[in-house]
């Protein structure tokens, strides 16, 4: 038996007229050189009918791809909107990513059209030779900023080129389950794997970031989007936006801390979305100067877990409640959200809140042991997180890659536990669990141990040789400038909150943790280091 329900499909170019007209007076806000730049939503969306005609006159015709090396703000988000709303396909590009692997990405995808803003150039041009699909570069603004491109490409100005299109498009009935848009994952391991989102996906993992029980976006919110456009499709902030009028402050490519701070002050957003490090630099910046971030209410915290000390800083110093949540590129990224359950208060809350959260419905997760068998989700049985649904991915575009993916299930990589009320802890990444003896020590809850001291801005710990143990932790510490504190100090400070042999004896002060090209601890790096014999290790 059938519904007689209608079959409506549920697209891009719906949310984009929805949010155009019902929620036409909300705001995109980008920052620049010269103060905010503002644009309403009814006229991003006729700017978006204006782009979607001028890449028809460019031969997108149907589902090409159309690729963004961009910054967040306002043109990024009208070609998040226009390209797939229109039929094509949109590649976000990482602008962080290595040359070499921009290339790979680019030609794989194939993509025809690139848009780019002008500061990125120097960084696109060079590598323009060796893209064998491209055939139009658009550069946003007024000019093309001195880009030379290579035979065979045309080079555009943004805003000319949308200049003399009508300002309204008739946009195709697509099928949900097309795509809609391609992300590539940051490539830490092995080449970059793309992932393709359809428009059911996006659509319904939009719903999801919408929900009470998700990041609990509104009409009315300002969201100051800081997590990259480039990066898992900016968390769903762009769609979720649009799909429920929230307004958008977009920080273009100033990402530094006292930016970012000017930013809330200036233009009061309520709600944020960023990587721990961002927010561990914006506390820092706070502790010598007296901005007011008093409209920041709530901020979303994922890409890698959140040090407790940070969550309880931005709370009891400036008021600011940290949502943890976990995800990933082939999770959308939306996954969990650690709201805790409303009976829990004190203490006890805070403990939920430490977690990467709840699994919204739709998503199934179970963990897995070294033999493939599932472990019981009881709170203590630790095993690899996989995870299924109506937006993870199921496998890679183009790409055979098997160990990733287990009868239906995304194999996650990381390792943790799951309650019996759903919320997961992730203790590790497999790749970064140290094996010491036999027994499992997870680096995540080291770092937050030693991040908790309040001498210490950064810590990453890896697995090093050990002759006796197999593997043992080692610490890379920043300590804060103008603290003389001890690696002797910082491991007596860690007695008593992890048990005697886990404490670590092999320490190295760093200036900084490298950095990922999505801003995560890039332990890669720092084992490089170390069998390079760069790092000088104390023993203590």
């Amino acid at each position: 038996m059938l519904s007689t329900m209608q079959d409506a499909p549920l697209s891009i170019a719906t949310l984009l007229r929805y949010g155009s007209t019902v929620h036409g007076g909300a705001e995109v806000v980008t920052w620049t050189d010269f103060g905010a730049q503002r644009r309403s939503y009814a006229e991003i969306g006729r700017r978006c009918a204006a782009l979607a005609h001028a890449l028809r006159g460019l031969g997108v015709t149907g589902d090409q791809r159309v690729a963004t090396f961009m910054w967040n703000n306002a043109e990024h988000l009208e070609a998040y909107l226009a390209v797939p709303s229109m039929g094509a396909v949109l590649h976000t590009l990482n602008i962080r990513l290595f040359p070499e692997q921009l290339v790979h990405v680019a030609n794989r995808a194939e993509d025809h059209v690139i848009i780019v803003d002008p500061t990125l150039i120097p960084l696109l041009a060079p590598q323009l030779p060796q893209l064998t699909s491209v055939k139009h570069v658009i550069v946003t603004g007024d000019t093309t900023a001195g880009l030379e491109a290579p035979e065979g490409v045309q080079v555009h100005a943004y805003e000319a080129l949308i200049a003399d299109q009508p300002t309204e498009f008739h946009w195709p009935e697509i099928d949900e389950r097309s795509a809609a848009a391609m992300c590539y994952t940051s490539g830490t391991t092995g080449d970059p794997k793309g992932v393709v989102y359809s428009h059911r996906s996006i659509w319904l993992h939009s719903m999801s970031v919408c929900m009470t029980d998700g990041m609990a976006l509104r009409q009315g919110d300002n969201a100051l989007a800081i997590v990259p456009q480039f990066h898992a499709m900016s968390w769903g902030l762009p769609y979720a936006a649009f799909m429920v009028g929230a307004s958008l402050l977009m920080p273009d490519r100033f990402l530094q801390p006292e930016p970012l701070v000017r930013m809330i002050a200036e233009a009061r957003p309520n709600f944020a979305a960023a990587v721990p490090t961002i927010w561990q630099g914006i506390l820092h910046h706070l502790e010598n100067h007296a901005d007011d971030v008093s409209s920041m209410k709530t901020v979303v915290v994922g890409g890698s877990a959140v040090p407790p000390a940070l969550m309880h800083a931005l709370e009891e110093q400036h008021g600011i409640t940290v949502l943890h949540a976990w995800g990933m590129t082939e999770t959308s990224p939306l996954a969990s959200v650690a709201h805790p359950p409303s009976s829990a208060t004190g203490e006890e809350a805070w403990r939920y809140r430490y977690t990467q959260g709840r699994f919204p419905a739709g998503v199934e997760a179970r963990l897995v042991d070294d033999t493939g068998a599932v472990v019981p989700s009881d709170g203590t049985s630790v095993g690899e997180l996989e995870v299924r649904g109506p937006w993870i991915a199921g496998a890679y575009y183009g790409v055979d890659a098997p160990e990733k993916f287990d009868d239906g299930w995304l194999r996650t990589g990381d390792v943790g536990k799951i309650t019996p009320d759903g919320f997961l802890t992730i203790t590790d990444r497999s790749k970064d669990i140290v094996k010491s003896g036999g027994e499992w020590i997870s680096s995540v809850e080291l770092e937050n141990l030693v991040m908790a001291h309040p001498d210490v801005l950064e810590a990453a710990v890896i697995g090093i040789p050990d002759p006796k143990w197999d593997e043992r932790p080692l610490v890379a510490v920043v300590i804060r400038d103008g603290s003389d504190v001890t690696p002797t100090q910082l491991k007596e400070f860690m007695v008593g909150r992890v048990a005697g042999w886990q404490l670590p004896e092999n320490w190295v002060r760093i200036a900084e943790v490298p950095k990922t090209s999505v801003g995560k601890f890039d332990k890669k790096r720092l084992r490089t280091q170390f069998y390079d014999g760069e790092l000088c290790v104390e023993h203590v």
